[in-house]
């Protein structure tokens, strides 16, 4: 939400609230947090369906991830995107003002004819905004799926299951040689489709290229920790080794590439390597870090993470909501981004928790 929270005030990339004071220090903090978390929310994610699918089969297992992923996504791009983009469109577009259900149907469906003048990012407004990740995680879910019916067809297990002990957790080793691949095929694919550029697969699914390499080897690496028990059995010494590393060659890397295009570019070029390296291994060591210092449970913490999923759902309008009522306050880049920070997170928490307490949004959220 923090990332959410700073897009005015540093990033130059596309945001539903523009023209607002830029400060390089959100800018660095953006770059930094979005080198690495989605990617965890993938492998995070991806930990759990395994045994998921093994526990209800896979048509209960299919009809559950539609109801739990699909129907947020269907929902929210005709409310919650709508919503945004129209705010977008009567802040900053320039065009007549017209109503929301005209907007509707003609500028974000696309039913009407396109300006000859249109400004943008893309035509029509129609897109899934933050809930690509849902979106991509249901495709990812159902290629799991796919692969492991293939695999008994195969003559494989029938089912995922745990396996303890008959491999062992990656050492230094295998982790360097997963980066490099990683890292490698991020590399290659940002020379052609760099950071922020997103394409549509097959007319619907919302796709950032560059950074497919990190999330499909994130949720793959997901489920086998799942199955050979990685999180509880990797050492922790080696974690925080990776950590270490990572978040030294990141402060290299904005030293020396302090006057260039260094929040992942897509040159030929050794920012670009470096930052893909970066991007690759950050993740490990977070991993560590999180489960060596948040294994105590709490009833705040439970309930917090019972509301985690409705509040990714649910924070952007929130976010941006904030911000617009912030502009032209006179306040510096870093208090907007405090503020929105402070209200996005309480009011978020509090609108997904009574929700989840209503008759029929428990189950999907």
């Amino acid at each position: 939400m923090v990332h959410h929270a700073a897009q005015p005030y540093g990033p130059t990339d596309w945001w539903y609230v523009e023209g607002q004071p830029r400060t390089p220090a959100l800018d660095t903090l953006s770059a930094v947090d979005g080198s690495f978390f989605m990617s965890l929310f993938f492998f995070v994610s991806a930990a759990f369906v395994p045994g998921s699918h093994r526990r209800h089969g896979t048509r209960r297992f299919l009809k559950s991830r539609l109801i739990r992923l699909g129907i947020p996504v269907a929902v929210g791009a005709l409310t919650i995107v709508p919503g945004l983009m129209y705010a977008y469109y009567v802040h900053y577009r320039g065009y007549p003002p017209i109503p929301l259900p005209r907007y509707f149907t003609d500028v974000y469906l696309g039913l009407g004819e396109r300006p000859a003048d249109w400004t943008g990012p893309s035509w029509p407004d129609l897109q899934f905004g933050h809930l690509w990740f849902i979106q991509n995680l249901l495709a990812y879910t159902v290629l799991y799926v796919a692969c492991s019916r293939a695999g008994r067809l195969l003559g494989r297990r029938r089912r995922p299951t745990r396996i303890r002990g008959r491999h062992p957790a990656p050492g230094h080793r295998a982790l360097f040689l997963t980066t490099a691949a990683i890292t490698a095929a991020t590399f290659l694919i940002r020379l052609k489709y760099p950071l922020d550029t997103w394409v549509p697969v097959l007319d619907f699914l919302q796709v950032e290229p560059a950074r497919v390499p990190q999330y499909a080897a994130f949720f793959t690496l997901g489920v086998l920790a799942y199955r050979y028990n990685w999180l509880e059995r990797f050492d922790a010494r080696t974690g925080w080794l990776w950590l270490g590393g990572a978040v030294a060659g990141v402060a290299v890397l904005f030293v020396i590439g302090a006057d260039s295009d260094r929040f992942g570019p897509g040159g030929f070029n050794a920012p670009a390597l470096a930052w893909a390296a970066y991007d690759s291994a950050l993740c490990v060591g977070l991993l560590t870090a999180f489960r060596e210092t948040m294994t105590r449970g709490s009833r705040l913490s439970t309930e917090l993470s019972a509301n985690s999923y409705g509040v990714y759902i649910l924070h952007v309008p929130l976010v941006v909501a904030v911000q617009y009522h912030l502009a032209d306050r006179g306040l510096s880049p870093v208090a907007s981004w405090a503020t929105t920070s402070t209200l996005g997170v309480a009011g978020s928490f509090l609108l997904a928790a009574g929700l989840r307490r209503l008759p029929g949004f428990r189950q999907v959220l």
